[in-house]
């Protein structure tokens, strides 16, 4: 297997012989691109098939291929796109349509991926995962008629598959035809006896027939064949609670908290055994972390409450009644139990408050109930959901899944396998910054690159080319060394100069200056060469080194504490810097995208998102400024465009914006 350095060498030949011959067998860089995506190499196979797309865009494969690497990614949007881009390039092609419908019904638009299913039908009419596929849109429809047409059409032709009869057995489980899903799944496992699953269901379903002995043996069955499904256990649990075998239900309790230690689900059920047990510290444990999970199933605040009654935890008691009753204000119990709470904190006036409120209700249950029916705009408004905080969501969202148990060991790097797992922080790109040192960003399809700086260090006026790098390289003892002398050096050239304003050694030196972090004295030197300069083209680059600088200049002042208070009138400064950028190369991407990325710091995000913008349309691979973009959005409560513009990003090389997108859809 070729190693992950190895394989990005391969790609940056690639690439060069792109550009070099403007001709390449893309059916050789498709090749190379299925590979990828076979080997988990989802977002360097993206950058192939966009290779191939840019030099042929009219093909459909590397499309079909690309919304699957995105689908791996769980990039549905993104995908959806490619699969269209496919159809339209090429409509007669039944895997397109099958690979659309399976995306749009991962986001649950399940007529859309029914037409899709339908429409890969009519090219491979006999094809059973396009009838399976569209039999479960169906239901999902509440189409049962139909999707059972769509099953016992494949059950006709193969009776002995028993995944059709368990898919036929999901169906009518769905209609709340127990007795006919109770046959389906025993015709399951007749055909296929060693699959947990069949086991499963039909434990279920004598679950719910009240057939416990028979349910009993089925769950263990689906165990002892190595079920993982953490449902079994807590199925199973129930089953051997209502037998009084605690110590097996809370054995299988715990087992489907290993198994699944983000369903609140386990916690719960292992709560009330424990609360049923008497053992209350570790029951409320439980609740609290259930609560934690779930917070908008409210059953569990009232069995919490209930606990915390019997620990005499009174006022945390009253606390979780008190939420209650605001959800459910005909809720009885929660008063008179809160009533108790008072009472016990010997507050006997608060106590009897809640008392009159449920006697009152209590007695006007009737008159409620028919207001509840009549008074339909009260109840249409009570379900309205209410309007999500997207700022508070991302320091949520920030929070989570850094203690997923997720340790993909098979990819030593990190842009391989499911990236989308491995979490990413909610924040920007940082700025593009022009630097000596810069780090290797392969896989990004941003153009790191103008004209006007290319220019200057063809002038070799400079010891080194600059470089764009949204990454600045950390020095070493021995770098800082050698830059410290080099601003020696030309210090001694600047006295001894009989040209006190030679542009090129100031330069020279506030490029030294700024690499050991002394921006106060990069600045002063850059200012001499402004003053020096007359070539509009180098002007703008100056300008632009002036306003990073300033930034970084104020970045670090805040972080040790030594921020002006003419703070204001600073990023003023900066801003007008990046604006005579502008003003002299309006194509200058990267002063756009700067600006935008101070503009959101100074949190105004309207104005950020139009130099965004503005950069993408300098630069349509811009691939820090659609993620940021992206974010900015959401933020804004965009999330649609914003999750979008993700999609972009993460097509573009920055993986971790499908971690992102798995994290806000």
């Amino acid at each position: 297997m070729i190693s992950t350095k190895r394989r990005h060498i391969l790609f940056l030949l690639l690439l060069f012989t792109l550009s070099a011959a403007g001709q390449m067998n893309t059916d050789r860089l498709t090749a190379i691109g299925r590979n990828a995506l076979y080997f988990s190499d989802y977002v360097l196979s993206i950058q192939y098939f966009n290779q191939v797309i840019k030099l042929k865009p009219y093909l459909t494969e590397p499309y079909i291929y690309r919304a699957i690497a995105k689908i791996e990614l769980g990039d549905y949007e993104g995908a959806e796109r490619d699969c269209t881009t496919a159809i339209d390039n090429n409509p007669f092609l039944p895997g397109a349509f099958y690979t659309r419908g399976f995306v749009r019904m991962r986001q649950e638009k399940f007529e859309l991926a029914e037409q899709d299913f339908t429409q890969a039908l009519q090219f491979s009419p006999d094809n059973r995962t396009y009838i399976l596929l569209r039999a479960d849109v169906r239901s999902s429809q509440k189409k049962y008629d139909q999707a059972l047409t769509d099953i016992n059409y494949l059950i006709n032709r193969e009776p002995k598959t028993a995944s059709f009869h368990f898919e036929k057995g999901t169906i009518s489980l769905a209609m709340n035809d127990t007795l006919q899903a109770l046959q389906c799944f025993s015709s399951a496992i007749d055909y296929d006896s060693q699959n947990p699953a069949n086991y499963s269901a039909r434990g279920l379903i004598n679950s719910m027939l009240d057939n416990e002995d028979d349910a009993l043996l089925d769950l263990t069955k689906a165990i002892n064949l190595g079920s993982k499904w953490a449902g079994d256990y807590i199925n199973r649990g129930i089953l051997l609670y209502r037998k009084h075998n605690y110590r097996g239900a809370l054995a299988d309790y715990d087992k489907a908290v290993s198994l699944a230690p983000q369903d609140p689900a386990c916690y719960y059920n292992r709560g009330l055994l424990r609360e049923e047990v008497g053992d209350l510290n570790n029951a409320l444990e439980d609740f609290n972390e259930a609560i934690s999970l779930d917070a908008e199933k409210t059953e569990m605040l009232y069995q919490r409450g209930v606990v915390l009654l019997q620990l005499q935890q009174w006022q945390e008691a009253v606390n979780d009644f008190d939420t209650l009753i605001s959800h459910y204000p005909y809720f009885l119990p929660s008063y008179y139990l809160a009533a108790q709470a008072k009472t016990a904190l010997n507050d006997p006036k608060a106590a009897y408050q809640y008392q009159q409120t449920a006697h009152q209700l209590e007695e006007n249950k009737e008159e409620i109930q028919r207001q509840q029916k009549v008074n339909t705009d009260v109840q249409l408004a009570q379900s309205q959901p209410q309007k999500r905080n997207r700022r508070k969501e991302f320091s949520q969202s920030a929070a989570q899944n850094k203690d997923d148990d997720f340790d993909d060991n098979r990819y030593q790097s990190e842009s391989r396998g499911s990236v989308q797992k491995r979490y990413a922080d909610v924040v920007n790109e940082p700025n593009i910054a022009l630097s000596y040192y810069a780090q290797n960003q392969s896989l990004r399809r941003t153009h790191y690159f103008h004209f006007i700086v290319d220019q200057l260090n063809q002038s070799h006026t400079l010891p080194s080319p600059l470089q764009f790098t949204p990454w600045e390289v950390t020095l070493t003892a021995d770098m800082v060394s050698s830059h410290f002398e080099a601003i020696d050096r030309l210090s001694n050239r600047i006295d001894k100069s009989q040209d006190k304003t030679a542009s090129s050694l100031y330069l020279s030196r506030a490029i030294e200056f700024a690499i050991v972090g002394d921006y106060s004295s990069a600045i002063e030197d850059l200012n001499r060469c402004l003053l020096a300069m007359s070539d509009a083209n180098q002007k703008a680059i100056l300008y632009f080194l002036r306003a990073n600088w300033r930034y970084k200049l104020l970045e670090y002042q805040r972080t040790t504490g030594e921020l002006r208070e003419e703070s204001k009138l600073d990023f003023e400064l900066i801003m007008r810097d990046y604006d005579q950028v502008i003003l002299l190369c309006p194509d200058f991407a990267f002063a756009y995208y700067n600006k935008a990325n101070i503009l959101c710091t100074q949190k105004d995000f309207a104005a950020a998102i139009q130099y965004y913008t503005a950069a993408i349309s300098s630069d349509a691979d811009f691939a820090e400024a659609y993620f940021n973009r992206g974010l900015t959005y959401i933020f804004t409560d965009q999330t649609a465009e914003g999750l979008a513009d993700l999609s972009k990003a993460g097509e573009l090389g920055i993986y971790q914006a499908y971690n992102l997108i798995s994290r806000f859809r």
